[in-house]
């Protein structure tokens, strides 16, 4: 059975511990051997090894996620795992409450999601390595959990394989990697954003008590969560995914209507990539280079222009 750990994985295990790339590579050589080995995680298809914290030397605790084909294994993710383990009882409820709908469908969104962002940190790695460097490591299972609870709402399942992925953009000298030049938002970001949006609809129902039914103003639905921030310094708008639609929209800090885009958030990360891969093709943005951060078009610093080197593929 073959066992593929891609870079960004590879990259993650580096920035965990010095021991972490070597129990990395024994769990790989072990799923080689034992590819059902792993326990099924929250989410459909991917399942989950976890290993001590004292098994390796400079190594905490891990829980390592991959994906078993009939020929081939890829491990998604590796994250520091929490040390205490949850309770029976915990365990049950958060399986039942991670069940999906429809398991099958869901199993095609996390591959999905994962290739397309794969295709895009691919990109990056080889072509703006400033950019690839200000992509932060994924987040735990226990951070997104903990995030799900303060926002009291599920996370839908695509973004929570993309949180897995990678829990932030910080921008490329500034720059975010997305089309317009926008950042994936860190989850303490989304968090504040979202706290702020549901202040401003409850400050909004006060006044809609008053209103005729007809005049009532909705600024935010509890069921739309911030994802994408204008920039890596600026998140006063941006793009939030709709967990009731599944569907992104735009939102503002100052209640602006909120404009449906009309992707999804795999369609919104496939047609990036597809833009930086044929660039020819591209109709939304262009991409380009300034030094090694990756700069879209539509949204360049005047004062940087001379510098932009549009990339050509």
């Amino acid at each position: 059975m073959n066992v593929e750990i891609p870079s960004q994985v590879r990259d993650t295990a580096t920035q965990l511990g010095a021991g972490v790339s070597y129990a990395l590579k024994v769990v790989a050589g072990q799923l080689a051997d034992d590819p059902d080995m792993g326990q099924p995680s929250g989410l459909p298809g991917i399942l989950t090894v976890t290993i001590g914290g004292d098994l390796f030397e400079d190594c905490p605790a891990l829980a390592i996620g991959y994906i078993r084909e009939p020929d081939r294994i890829e491990i998604r993710y590796v994250n520091a795992a929490p040390s205490a383990e949850p309770t029976a009882d915990a365990q049950d409820q958060d399986e039942e409450l991670e069940q999906p709908a429809d398991p099958a469908a869901a199993a095609i969104t996390v591959r999905e999601v994962a290739d397309a962002w794969r295709r895009i940190t691919g990109w990056l790695q080889h072509n703006a390595p400033d950019s690839y460097a200000a992509l932060r490591a994924g987040a735990s299972p226990a951070d997104i959990a903990a995030l799900e609870d303060d926002l009291g709402i599920r996370i839908p399942v695509e973004l929570h394989v993309l949180w897995l992925l990678t829990s932030g953009d910080d921008g490329g000298h500034g720059w975010g990697c997305l089309p317009g030049n926008r950042a994936l938002m860190t989850l303490d970001a989304v968090a504040a954003a979202y706290r702020l949006k549901m202040d401003a609809q409850a400050h909004e129902d006060t006044r809609n008590a008053r209103r005729p039914e007809d005049e009532r103003i909705t600024v935010w639905k509890a069921t739309r969560i911030p994802v994408v921030a204008l920039s890596p310094a600026d998140s006063t708008s941006g793009l939030y995914l709709d967990a009731e639609s599944g569907y992104l929209g735009r939102w503002s800090r100052y209640n602006e209507g909120p404009g449906e885009v009309l992707d999804t958030l795999v369609t919104y990360l496939e047609e990036a990539a597809d833009m930086l891969e044929a660039p020819a093709l591209a109709t939304r943005d262009k991409p380009g280079l300034i030094g090694g951060a990756l700069v879209w078009l539509s949204s360049i610093d005047p004062a940087q222009e001379d510098r932009w080197q549009p990339w050509t593929g």
